[in-house]
C-alpha cells in the first residue's frame, strides 16, 4: 500500500428534519491507505449511509476536512464533485442502479459516455471489463434478461470502467442469495488482491470479517477500527 486515499478529520454531517437538527455524524475521523479493503458498520442509524455519502462526494460535511487523494474536496461545489465522481470514484449499489432500456455492454459504457471516451475505445474496455467479470456470453442482453448475480456483475463492471481510485460498496450482496453473493465477494477479493481499494457498508458480520480493517459507528460517533 502506498499513500494515503482518504483522510477524515472531524468530519460532523447534521441536517434538520422537520423541527428536529439530526447529527448523523459527530466528528468522524480516520485515515485510509491505498490498496485497503475496509468494511464500515453498525447498527441502523448510525450514520453508515451518510459516511458513505461524504466519502463518494455525493454530500459534503457541515465541519471538518474530508482529503481525497491528497485533494480537500469539503467544500468543492456540485461541478467539481460532480467531476470527482465521474473520474474517481466507482459506485456498487445494493439495487444495481443499471439502466434497463440498455445492454450490458451499454451499461458498462456509460461512465466513459461522460467521460467523453471515443465510441471504440469505449466499446473495448467494456468488452474487457465484461469479460472480466464472467459476462462475455451476456454483452446483448438486458437487466431484465440477467440473474441478481449477473447484474451486479454488471455494476462492478461499469463501476471500474473509469478505473477509480476508490470503490464504494453499499450493501453490495444485500439483494443476492447466498451463492450468488459469494461470487460477488470473490470478486471484492480479486479487485483488493489486485491493487484496488475497496470501502464497503454492510450489516452482515460475516461478510465484514472478509475486509483487512472494519470500522465501527455507533450514534454517529466511531467506536471501534480493527485491522485483521
Amino acid at each position: 500500500m502506498a499513500g494515503l486515499i482518504v483522510q477524515l478529520d472531524q468530519v460532523r454531517r447534521s441536517y434538520r428534519m422537520g423541527d428536529e437538527t439530526v447529527h448523523a455524524l459527530r466528528g468522524v475521523s480516520f485515515d485510509i491507505a491505498a490498496g485497503e479493503y475496509v468494511a464500515i458498520m453498525g447498527p441502523s442509524g448510525c450514520g453508515k449511509s451518510t459516511l458513505l455519502n461524504l466519502l463518494g462526494c455525493l454530500d459534503r460535511p457541515s465541519s471538518g476536512r474530508y482529503v481525497l487523494a491528497g485533494e480537500d474536496v469539503s467544500a468543492l461545489e456540485d461541478d467539481a464533485l460532480s467531476t470527482i465522481r465521474g473520474t474517481r470514484l466507482g459506485f456498487i449499489f445494493q439495487s444495481y442502479n443499471l439502466i434497463q432500456q440498455l445492454t450490458v455492454l451499454e451499461n458498462i459504457e456509460i461512465p466513459l459516455f461522460y467521460q467523453g471516451r471515443a465510441e471504440v475505445e469505449s466499446r473495448e474496455i467494456a468488452r474487457r471489463l465484461a469479460e472480466r467479470v464472467g459476462l462475455t456470453n451476456r454483452l446483448g442482453h438486458r437487466p431484465m434478461e440477467l440473474s441478481g448475480g449477473q447484474q451486479q456483475r454488471v455494476a462492478i463492471a461499469r463501476a471500474l470502467a473509469n478505473d477509480p481510485r476508490l470503490i464504494l460498496a453499499d450493501e453490495a450482496t444485500g439483494n443476492l442469495d447466498s451463492n450468488s453473493g459469494r461470487e460477488i465477494l470473490a470478486l471484492f477479493d480479486e479487485l483488493v488482491a489486485q491493487g484496488r481499494t475497496l470501502i464497503m457498508v454492510t450489516h452482515d458480520a460475516a461478510i465484514g470479517e472478509r475486509a483487512h480493517r472494519v470500522i465501527r459507528l455507533h450514534d454517529g460517533l466511531l467506536e471501534s477500527d480493527r485491522r485483521r
